[in-house]
């Protein structure tokens, strides 16, 4: 059987993303190299003959998905099933996490300056973040960092990939006022 016929049909039954290594073991394939070359050209395929789908690194691994034009019509076939719902506190705290991370609850309460346990515990139960650690300080406090759903979630391959962060004007005069010393 043709290698890159078995590498799209694994990409198209996971359900979610699949690492080389993963691909290589099923597949007996024995190179990261071709393991990628055969990647290449089923997403060449899909380009030419300007299919919906696409491949996609991300998170680590590849997976096939629809391109985001087509997202209003499948956000319409599975309604409320494809929308995580996050309040504007818990979307806040989010960002810092990704940001920032690791860091401990405490660092999180200092930057929002209100109180997070409540949204931790939810986005923790959304498997958008995680403990990944205990900080070397008194009461060696959780530290928590984003997983691999988060990255999946937002079409991050990581969070080298997240945008920029702008300075605040504050950040800014205080950045030249050290300049100019």
């Amino acid at each position: 059987m043709e290698a890159k016929k078995i590498v799209e049909a694994l990409l198209f039954v996971s359900q979610g993303p699949l690492r080389v290594e993963t691909i290589m073991d099923i597949t007996g394939i024995k190179s990261n190299d071709e393991v990628k070359q055969l990647i290449t050209e089923l997403s060449n395929d899909y380009e030419s003959r300007q299919s919906p789908v696409h491949i996609m690194e991300i998170a680590g691994g590849w997976q096939l998905s629809t391109k985001r034009e087509f997202a209003p019509y499948i956000r319409k076939l599975f309604k409320e099933e494809t929308t995580l719902k996050l309040s504007s506190s818990a979307l806040e705290t989010l960002a810092i996490v990704a940001y920032k991370q690791p860091l401990t609850r405490a660092e999180i309460e200092k930057i929002r300056g209100v109180e997070v346990s409540a949204v931790l515990k939810t986005l923790t139960e959304k498997n958008l973040i995680r403990t990944c650690g205990r900080k070397e300080t008194v009461g060696t406090p959780f530290l928590y960092g984003t997983t691999q759903q988060f990255l999946i979630y937002f079409g991050l391959k990581s969070t080298d990939d997240l945008p920029l962060l702008q300075e605040t004007g504050e950040e800014q005069a205080t950045k030249e006022a050290e300049d100019n010393e």
